[in-house]
């Protein structure tokens, strides 16, 4: 093991993947944490690190919908007639998940462990999985589901179409009267929401409905394309690694073939994706500084600290950051002219504190995009059922288990020392005598070997399927 112990130096050779927002307020309290604005070439951006996870009110992203569809737009029609995901006029009330519910926050953020996603085993399943909708498909597919909310004891030819729905995909099991929403029906729809992540309420809501009339045909192109990445990956796993699967928004930690723990994550947003990667962790870095690429420096920093300056606000101080010229040397914020055209040349950093964006843990390994997994400061995103908020790394749920179990084998780093770590702003930098494998991983489609078919978001339409299976 080696551990060592950062000092204040001030050498900026590497910026590490970082991004900041400035909000229009006075200070830290009301002006929240550092993140990207929405959009922006990313090309130009040396690194791609991760937001604050706060909505962005200078981007037209704003916070997710409850469901992946998004609110109604008026009628529109997809690919084959299928109602276009969240494009569709939604009859009733919208039964959104409650995400303030403590039961469903809590399957949410404490995923069952399951069978890992990234498995050797999962290929012969999949290919099953395969044939399965091979034989849909050739029997004509599935009936679309109108677009209507329904609950237990809900009655009428929505009823009748949903069961069919159901009973073609498999969910549907046992006697159940066509035209009822009875306990048969709820057990369906809450096996159908889980399998496609969404939070098993067991009714009709508009996400479920989306992902239900995504055709066929797209769900057999979503397991032909994603069985070939199992066929590639699976294979160069061992004995210990961590996988992050992009479209689940989670993070797994498997041991000996078994998922050890689950984590819910938060991963990059459509326009700034995070990375299909391997790699092996070897290092993690307690309470770590939070340096700014040069181009949020031109396009964020400066324009927020001269509207500091103009109020005669120091905001280095207020967001505890600190400032260096070109040769490393640092600057008093007195001597600094955010006015003039030497600001643009200068380094930035953010130093440990309970607001920094990295919260109190960075869990590293090289890779050609400089991303890595982190803490937050900021929970809440963790909670809801869409959690493309990033902008290209990646943010872990409860990271601390994941550390304690990467550290394990690391004299004296237990959960306790690791949970310490937390109060304090001490620098250290721990390397793992055995590095453990890393792959960030684009499974949108894959089966498990008890038969289970798991569908998740195309979010970044890599399936090369049609436009419905990124929307719901």
């Amino acid at each position: 093991m080696d551990m060592r112990v950062r000092g204040s130096g001030v050498a900026l050779a590497t910026l590490v993947a970082t991004a900041i927002l400035f909000t229009a307020s006075t200070g830290p309290s009301q002006a929240g944490l550092f993140s990207w604005l929405g959009g922006g070439n990313r090309q130009n951006d040396t690194y791609q690190d991760q937001d604050s996870g706060q909505p962005n009110p200078f981007s037209n992203h704003g916070t997710p919908t409850w469901g992946r569809g998004g609110p109604a737009q008026g009628p529109n029609q997809g690919p084959s007639g299928a109602p276009q995901p969240g494009a569709s006029a939604f009859h009733g009330d919208e039964l959104p998940p409650d995400e303030g519910n403590a039961a469903t926050r809590e399957w949410i953020t404490n995923p069952a462990l399951g069978f890992a996603t990234l498995s050797p085993k999962n290929i012969e399943a999949t290919k099953a999985a395969i044939q399965r909708y091979e034989t849909i498909v050739a029997q004509g597919g599935w009936p679309t589901v109108p677009a209507y909310a329904m609950r237990p004891g809900s009655q009428g030819q929505e009823v009748v179409l949903l069961h069919k729905r159901l009973e073609i995909s498999g969910d549907l099991a046992g006697r159940s009267i066509p035209d009822e929403y009875d306990a048969a029906v709820v057990a369906a729809v809450k096996k159908l929401q889980a399998r496609h992540g969404i939070p098993p309420t067991g009714v009709i809501d508009r996400a479920t409905v989306d992902a239900m009339n995504v055709p066929a045909t797209v769900r057999l192109h979503q397991l032909q394309a994603n069985l070939a990445r199992l066929q590639t990956l699976a294979p160069t796993t061992g004995p210990r690694y961590v996988v992050v699967n992009i479209p689940s928004a989670q993070v797994e930690a498997v041991e000996g073939g078994q998922v050890v723990s689950r984590h819910a994550a938060v991963v990059g947003k459509p326009e700034r994706p995070t990375p299909e990667l391997s790699s092996k962790i070897q290092e993690i870095n307690f309470n770590p500084f939070w340096y700014v690429p040069r181009s949020i420096i031109i396009r964020d920093l400066v324009p927020k600290a001269q509207e500091f300056s103009r109020r005669g606000q120091d905001m280095l101080a207020a967001y505890h950051m600190e400032a260096f010229d070109p040769s490393g040397r640092p600057l008093d914020p007195r001597e600094i002219n955010w006015f003039g055209n030497e600001v643009y040349n200068y380094n930035f950093r953010q130093l440990p504190w309970e607001e920094n964006s990295l919260g109190f843990v960075k869990i590293n390994f090289p890779n050609k995009d400089a991303v890595y997994m982190h803490d937050t400061p900021l929970k809440s995103l963790f909670g809801r059922s869409v959690r493309f908020e990033s902008s290209g790394c990646v943010r872990v749920h409860d990271v601390e288990v994941l550390v304690a179990w990467l550290l394990r084998s690391e004299p004296g780093w237990d959960m306790q020392h690791v949970l310490a770590m937390k109060q304090t702003s001490e620098q250290i930098d721990v390397k793992l005598a055995k590095p453990v494998p890393v792959y960030f991983a684009y499974f949108s489609a894959w089966a498990t070997p008890d038969g289970m078919v798991n569908f998740r978001p195309d979010i970044y339409n890599h399936d090369g399927a049609a436009e419905t299976a990124s929307a719901y």
